[in-house]
């Protein structure tokens, strides 16, 4: 995780896709560690954010709150996918025992809980964070899916060339904050000038469709400038090192 990045419960509100209600109601529930307090404020790390993502991600699967905080204090103390699976009773069903409407719903190309475990067992937190990472997503308490169908692909690739899991997912953690705030940039550098423009102007159907048009350039110029300097520095790298510069292109 990129180190000195700090959020206020509204920005860490925000940067999750959620509420400040939703976070203090999650502080009662036992799920979401304190934040550090400076002065009166309190301040939240990298790691609340995915620990709020991993949350709600479970909240959409159908898995109740005293759930989730007994799978996640279960993953905190490093506990194994049976104790973790002990608690299938609250994370599959409501209070009653019946099923819960998300969880009872079968996904096609699942993958067993077991199978995950023990691809990430030499990862802390390897199943909860491959969660938080945007990987997979519990179908229920002893079933996984992609959650991203082209971020498990890249990372399978890697993986196959040589890359250990741990690596991959440490990489792909440290992009989501890099890209997160970059994305957070650019809105922001989008409501300083687009919006403040149309804010201050007469808000006519013109001055609409400029603005609506300087939305999808917001929506989608990032990423292509993104991934076309990302691959320009590579190519640098690559070309400055000695070695692997004498390695044969691809053609």
């Amino acid at each position: 995780m990129a180190a000195g990045v700090e959020y206020t419960i509204d920005e860490l509100a925000r940067a999750a896709g959620t509420t400040v209600r939703s976070l203090r109601v999650y502080h009662e529930r036992g799920v979401l560690p304190p934040p550090q307090v400076k002065g009166r404020t309190g301040f939240y790390s990298p790691e609340h954010l995915n620990r709020v993502r991993t949350i709600s991600r479970l909240l959409d699967r159908g898995i109740k709150l005293n759930g989730i905080r007994e799978l996640l204090n279960a993953w905190d103390r490093g506990d194994d996918l049976g104790d973790i699976l002990g608690v299938g009773a609250l994370l599959g069903g409501t209070e009653g025992g019946e099923p819960a409407a998300g969880a009872a719903a079968a996904a096609t190309d699942t993958i067993p809980a077991t199978e995950l475990q023990e691809r990430y067992a030499a990862v802390p937190n390897g199943l909860a964070r491959i969660v938080a990472a945007g990987l997979y997503e519990p179908v229920d308490a002893v079933t996984y899916r992609p959650a991203d169908r082209q971020l498990v692909r890249m990372a399978d690739q890697l993986v196959a060339a040589g890359v250990p899991d741990a690596e991959v997912l440490g990489e792909f953690e440290r992009m989501r904050a890099d890209c997160d705030r970059m994305a957070r940039r650019f809105v922001d550098l989008f409501h300083r000038t687009a919006w403040q423009q149309y804010r201050d102007s007469e808000r006519n159907p013109a001055d609409l469709a400029e603005l609506t048009g300087q939305l999808q350039l917001a929506r989608t110029l990032p990423g292509k400038v993104s991934a076309e300097l990302v691959n320009r520095f590579v190519a640098h790298y690559i070309e400055s090192d000695s070695e692997l510069s004498e390695l044969p292109a691809e053609s």
